[in-house]
């Protein structure tokens, strides 16, 4: 008889925040520099890519969101930095016998242009994933002047994982 558990699981993620002034516009670990000074309004450092990430992950083995596992309203999250928040959803994922298989991930961003980071990126994502730096794909794009993303009215992320059973 063979084993008829899933060896492998998809999960899809999502996140927006809005630009707004007087804080940090950080992705995937790498502060930039917005060329109007603007940052991303959020309760944690806002990082879309990271946020969106952890939503994939989470929803791959359906634990959830990361507004279950770090409410906005706990202060103990106020501020925190998104990389260490996956490491906490990575140590969740390996308990429960899985592991990444590959990543693919876009942003959608007019301003600042992300091309000359997206390698730093990645290699921040893998190293707190612990995998080969071709096992994370981040990908740059903008919305062409449409939506609240083409205005400047905020950042948007969207994130692929595959996971295999340990």
């Amino acid at each position: 008889m063979t084993d008829s558990k899933p060896q492998f699981r998809i999960g899809n993620g999502y996140d927006i925040h809005r630009l707004v002034s007087g804080r940090p516009l950080i992705i995937g670990g790498v502060s930039l520099s917005h060329p109007d000074g603007l940052g991303l309004d959020g309760h944690s450092d806002a990082d879309v890519l990271v946020h969106a990430l952890m939503d994939a992950l989470l929803g791959a083995l359906a634990l959830g969101d990361i507004g279950k596992h770090f409410p906005p309203e706990d202060p103990e999250w106020k501020g925190a930095d998104s990389l260490d928040l996956l490491g906490k959803v990575l140590d969740l994922i390996k308990e429960k016998g899985w592991r990444i298989s590959n990543v693919d991930s876009v942003v959608v961003a007019e301003r600042p242009k992300l091309k000359p980071h997206i390698d730093q990126i990645q290699k921040n994502l893998a190293e707190v994933m612990k995998v080969e730096l071709g096992v994370v794909s981040v990908k740059a794009t903008t919305n062409e002047g449409l939506g609240p993303e083409g205005r400047e009215e905020g950042i948007s992320s969207l994130a692929v994982v595959l996971l295999e059973r340990l």
